[in-house]
């Protein structure tokens, strides 16, 4: 997965990943299995449900208005039926729309409900970005630290060295934030992470 300069890029390009090779992926793996004509069916089955939720969740995530009360309820209705990758999807798109409203222990709970809906590492590392930053946001640190260590893989090293910062520094724990942003300078970022990173290591001893 390629290194993205924030979460939002993440969002965009896993919606897009799903949208464009979820049924593709299914198929695949059905090929793979080959020679049972049982498994076959089960997989073309599984493949048609999967291109389903895909167009529906497209759908009802094109429509959803924080203004708009019904729209949340269907996305929240469809996560709930959906226990798979478009279920997290949508969870992951309410949880925005709880945050944005300040509405932070919905946000988490939506986060959470979303990460046991996928076995995708890189969606799971994703949602667990979010809800480390909505952790670090209710003040609770710790916890935030902790969603944090269930994040591997260089590409997501900045980022996740950007919050465990953010989180120790509401801690009192400057030096522990010095170092977490130190170690995110030594990652294959882009360059506008980096310069932010560098930016708060410099506000530290001003």
């Amino acid at each position: 997965m390629e290194v993205f300069e924030n979460e939002n890029d993440q969002v965009e390009a896993v919606k897009r990943f799903f949208a464009e090779n979820g049924k593709a992926l299914i198929v695949g793996v059905v090929l793979g299995i080959g020679a049972l004509v049982g498994w076959r069916f089960w997989g073309n089955h599984q493949a048609e449900n999967a291109s389903a939720a895909s167009l529906a969740y497209q759908t009802i995530s094109s429509k959803v208005q924080a203004d708009k009360p019904e729209t949340l309820e269907a996305l929240q209705a469809f996560a709930g039926e959906n226990k798979g990758i478009y279920g997290s999807l949508a969870s992951l798109e309410l949880a925005q729309q709880y945050a944005d409203k300040n509405e932070l222990e919905k946000a988490a709970t939506q986060l959470e409900s979303g990460l046991g809906n996928t076995k995708d590492v890189n969606l799971q590392a994703l949602i667990d970005l979010r809800l480390a930053r909505v952790q670090i946001q209710q003040k609770q640190s710790d916890a935030a630290l902790k969603t944090l260590d269930n994040i591997k893989g260089e590409s997501w090293a900045a980022l996740v060295a950007d919050l465990r910062g953010e989180a120790l520094l509401s801690k009192g724990d400057k030096q522990g934030a010095r170092d977490a942003w130190s170690q995110g300078l030594l990652t294959k970022s882009s360059p506008a992470l980096i310069e932010m990173l560098q930016i708060k290591i410099n506000n530290l001893s001003s």
